[in-house]
């Protein structure tokens, strides 16, 4: 099993950058790769940015391309997410989730934070 807990979420305005950490407990946290997702009011999930085990493979969305950057720190058992120029359009609660390498799918998920961008 892996504890997934977010924070760093809260109100800012547009323009303005946020970092949120998943912190990690359990299970070696090296053998996973990670992902933050996000899901604002009314829609549906969105795959916001993934990175693997060792930090060396990143996608992230084209709606974030340029602004957002993920990234690890084995060592602290945590994934981040920095989050620059932000718009009101990146109001959402995000999450974080955890899958073994080389699996499709996340099998283990974070609380959420919730992130508003204000115009």
């Amino acid at each position: 099993q892996v504890q997934l807990v977010e924070s760093g979420g809260g109100l800012v305005q547009a323009g303005g950058s946020l970092r949120l950490s998943c912190a990690a407990s359990g299970r070696t946290f090296s053998r996973y790769g990670m992902a933050w997702f996000r899901q604002a009011p009314g829609k549906g999930r969105e795959l916001v940015a993934t990175i693997n085990w060792s930090g060396s493979i990143i996608t992230r969305a084209n709606s974030v391309l340029g602004r957002f950057t993920i990234s690890r720190d084995n060592a602290k058992n945590t994934a981040y997410l920095q989050m620059n120029s932000l718009k009101p359009e990146d109001t959402a609660v995000y999450t974080c989730a955890a899958k073994e390498d080389g699996k499709l799918g996340y099998d283990y998920w974070g609380q959420g934070t919730q992130v508003t961008v204000s115009s």
